[in-house]
């Protein structure tokens, strides 16, 4: 809110170069924001008493998305990479896979282990689990179970993450 949006009886205001000039009217805090040819911006709403401050609107608005800009560029998206196997997977096979996977999470990703069954596989599901929990185990060096084994429909899948 800014100017005459604001309708609060009392605010705290603040002055162009920071300084606390008290609690006042929202009229007199407009009255010295003209004075000083800037605008009365609401900048916390939620205090008690809202406190405002004389700045330069359009200034005040670029820097807020300067700093959007500036917290956007620090962040780093985490992708899931997905690793599928199956139940009559070979050593050597899986091996090749681990390797991938270990890739994956020295980028910095999180890996989706996915155990694929199909036809008259799901009738040895149990016997399957330790397929995915010896790739945990080979990954123990790099990488950390972020949730579990657990079958869904035709798949079991657990994800690995960076050991921290």
């Amino acid at each position: 809110m800014i100017n005459e949006q604001i309708r609060d009886k009392e605010v705290r205001l603040i002055g162009e170069d920071g300084e606390q000039l008290g609690i006042m009217s929202a009229r007199d805090a407009y009255k010295k924001a003209q004075e000083a040819e800037l605008d009365l911006v609401k900048i916390a709403p939620m205090a008690k008493p809202p406190v405002c401050k004389i700045i330069d609107y359009g200034k005040y608005k670029y820097e807020l998305t300067r700093k959007e800009k500036e917290a956007k560029k620090k962040q780093k998206i985490v992708e899931i990479k997905e690793v599928r196997l199956s139940p009559n997977i070979d050593t050597n096979d899986l091996n090749t896979k681990v390797n991938n996977a270990k890739k994956f999470i020295t980028k910095g990703n999180k890996v989706k282990v996915t155990l694929r069954f199909r036809g008259r596989e799901m009738a040895h599901v149990q016997q399957s689990k330790h397929i995915l929990d010896d790739f945990a185990g080979l990954l123990a060096d790099v990488a950390v179970i972020e949730k579990p084994a657990k079958l869904e429909g035709r798949n079991m899948s657990m994800i690995l993450t960076v050991k921290r």
